[in-house]
């Protein structure tokens, strides 16, 4: 059996990237009579995953909404626990989707420190760019807070943002990560003598790219609401997709008639996703009864209906969500547009369209800034509230 010092510790976790990158992560368990909860630290954020199955010398962690878990072994010393190995499992991917994973007992540390003093700071917004002159270049806001060694923040980017990533500054160089079940991201940066940043951005095993940055406080990215547009002759949406109950559902249709309809693009698999449907799941039970709808357009990884309504089903008592959820199609191009011809190609998850008590798209918004980013977060929230009761009064 599990001795129950177990519990109510800090452990400090590694997933391997590769032979010699290691994504360091920490979380703690409790336990409340025979339920055990494992919460994930990612610096202010904890997240709690309460399907946690111990057998044995054994702990299975399935994560919250997220098709992944964690399956590893015990070994303790003298009854106590001392450390953990075994996998991280991602079923949401086809490949690379398995990674080593081990953990030690009773060590908050995130990043080991050399004990040397701090020699940078990083604290502000930064001008960013990943693969900067390559065809997979990409531009982001790097929004740091930096305490003493202690770091934390986030990147925006045109389509969402990084979430919560916590790290510290060694010598010259900037460590973040983050861990959520889903996001497997690590970020190393030295500080040139100019001031600007220059270091490596992993993403699980299954992507690596560079990345600079300079101070810039006045950098902007596009403007999300010009990204995406319906194509040429059309101002509204039509589909038809099963809801849970495998009932066919479409739209436009009476229900909607009259009211102002939010859709909200999504997949179980989509972190930033989960942010959205936790503040839209929120809103609606506020809003419900001034003629607004919400509707969840889940794009799933795989074609199964029945994995598909267990995914959301989770998802649905995880954020307690009172607006349907439809299953839309598979996510690649050629099943969006075959099922949404009207749309270009969608460039995020989420995305949102707004559409008015006569049908009409009146906007579109790619990606989402999320409670990580701040007042970016704030900002969003004014705009949607403002532009939301815009609609409901016209």
């Amino acid at each position: 059996m599990i001795n129950i010092k177990i519990f109510g510790i800090v452990w400090r976790a590694i997933l391997l990237l590769n032979s010699n990158t290691e994504l360091p992560f920490n979380f703690s368990i409790e336990q409340n009579h025979s339920a055990f909860m494992v919460s994930f630290i990612n610096g202010v954020e904890s997240i709690d995953a309460d399907e946690v199955t111990m057998q044995n010398d054994s702990i299975f962690i399935r994560m919250p909404v997220f098709d992944s878990e964690i399956r590893a072994k015990i070994t303790s010393k003298n009854k106590i626990p001392v450390s953990m190995q075994g996998l991280f499992i991602n079923h949401a991917r086809v490949s690379n989707n398995i990674i080593p994973f081990s953990a030690k007992a009773d060590d908050a540390t995130r990043f080991i420190d050399n004990g040397k003093p701090t020699a940078i700071n990083v604290d502000g917004l930064w001008e960013v760019h990943f693969s900067q002159g390559t065809a997979d270049s990409s531009d982001a806001i790097g929004k740091f807070e930096q305490q003493g060694k202690n770091v934390i923040g986030t990147f925006l980017t045109p389509t969402g943002d990084y979430r919560y990533l916590s790290g510290s500054i060694i010598d010259s160089t900037l460590n973040l990560s983050t861990f959520d079940g889903c996001h497997v991201y690590l970020f190393k940066a030295k500080m040139k003598k100019d001031g600007t940043l220059t270091g490596d951005f992993w993403s699980g095993t299954h992507w690596h790219e560079p990345w600079t940055a300079t101070r810039n406080p006045n950098f902007q990215l596009p403007d999300p609401d010009t990204i995406m547009h319906l194509k040429p002759g059309y101002d509204g949406i039509k589909f038809s997709f099963l809801n849970m109950d495998s009932t066919q559902e479409n739209f436009p249709s009476d229900k909607y008639k009259n009211k102002v309809v939010i859709l909200q693009f999504m997949g179980t698999w989509c972190p930033n996703c989960m942010d959205e449907t936790s503040y839209l799941a929120y809103y609606y039970r506020k809003m419900r009864s001034k003629n607004l709808e919400i509707v969840g357009l889940a794009f799933e990884k795989f074609p199964d209906f029945n994995k598909a309504k267990h995914n959301l089903t989770r998802l649905k008592g995880k954020y307690a969500v009172d607006y349907p959820l439809l299953i839309a199609c598979i996510n690649n191009k050629d099943s969006i547009a075959r099922n949404l011809p009207m749309l270009g190609s969608i460039y995020s998850f989420p995305t949102t369209i707004f559409i008015d008590k006569k049908g009409k798209v009146r906007r579109i918004h790619t990606g989402y800034s999320g409670p990580a980013t701040g007042i970016y977060y704030d900002r969003w929230i004014e705009d949607f509230t403002t532009f939301v009761d815009k609609l409901i009064a016209e």
